[in-house]
């Protein structure tokens, strides 16, 4: 990252992952922000570090039945299904808007086969505004019985050395919690060419709704995320930050710069506000006003300063 003087009133929170570099750590969180129109009324977007929207499929999606979210003890369940409009309309109608917001723009993707990624992955890789794709593993591989890519290091690995093949851009793998062991599943993707990842997405989940006695959720299950999960989260991120090189986005239960900042002690070069969205939908530039207000009030050099700083001992 090429060297600037900053002025006396101003602090550097400019981080990098791999050659995407950022503004300041501070993105949103796939599903979790619509495709960034949504939140135009309260957040000023180019404020922010980057934009990932929600997940794009090869072919449009209706997602599942409802009710497809319930509020939990400090969190959420959510099972929608991965509704989206596909990537062609994705790239036809949602993206002139976000390329015209000098912004960094990350493409969540999901597939159900190896060559589905790849396909999507190729139809994004010339499009104007993509900064860098986020590969999605949580999904199901239709063609391997329905076990999720990201439970297995071979076929995550495979995944990813797809996507790399098909585009230019960066590309981060978003590793699910839902394994006996992250560490290898992030050793993996980095071998296949991940130039980052991020962790983590939703843990498996369910509720159960009593005067009914039927399930919360349409879906029966769901994934958990919010402040209830950040304890494991946080574990996770540190975890990988001892197994692999590559840069780590943190998320799960950011809802204030002090969150963002522990996952960045932990080993984060980068974060993602999530579930906060839909509770105060001015909390990723809240998220970036608070770690500047800390790196002016400690006098740091760059908010670089605090990636793996964390203290042992």
């Amino acid at each position: 990252m090429e060297p600037v003087i900053v002025k006396k009133d101003e602090v550097d929170l400019r981080v990098a992952i791999g050659t995407l570099e950022l503004k300041n750590p501070v993105m949103t969180a796939s599903g979790t922000f619509g495709y960034g129109r949504e939140f135009e009324s309260f957040v000023d977007l180019p404020r922010l570090g980057a934009v990932v929207v929600k997940g794009i499929s090869l072919t449009p999606r209706s997602g599942n039945p409802p009710p497809r979210i319930v509020e939990t003890a400090c969190g959420m369940l959510n099972a929608i299904g991965l509704e989206n409009v596909g990537v062609d309309r994705f790239i036809s109608e949602k993206m002139p808007y976000l390329s015209a917001l000098g912004v960094p723009v990350v493409v969540n993707i999901l597939g159900e086969s190896v060559e589905e990624y790849s396909r999507i992955a190729e139809r994004l890789a010339d499009v104007a505004g993509v900064a860098a794709i986020e590969v999605n593993i949580s999904c199901p591989n239709v063609k391997k019985g329905g076990v999720a890519f990201g439970a297995d290091p071979k076929m995550a690995a495979a995944v990813t050395a797809a996507v790399k093949q098909s585009c230019q851009v960066p590309v981060i793998v978003k590793l699910s919690p839902n394994v006996t062991d992250v560490t290898l599943m992030a050793r993996a993707v980095q071998s296949a060419g991940a130039d980052g990842v991020s962790l983590i997405n939703t843990l498996i989940g369910m509720a159960i709704d009593l005067r009914s006695r039927r399930p919360s959720l349409a879906n029966v299950i769901g994934g958990l995320s919010g402040p209830a999960i950040k304890p494991v989260a946080l574990r996770m991120v540190y975890q990988v930050a001892q197994a692999v090189t590559i840069p780590i986005i943190g998320i799960g239960g950011i809802t204030s710069a002090e969150d963002a900042m522990e996952f960045m002690l932990a080993g984060a070069s980068a974060v993602q506000v999530g579930t906060a969205n839909f509770v105060n939908p001015r909390a990723s530039e809240d998220v970036v006003d608070g770690i500047a207000n800390y790196v002016r009030e400690q006098n740091l050099d760059s908010v670089r300063d605090l990636i793996g700083a964390l203290l042992l001992g």
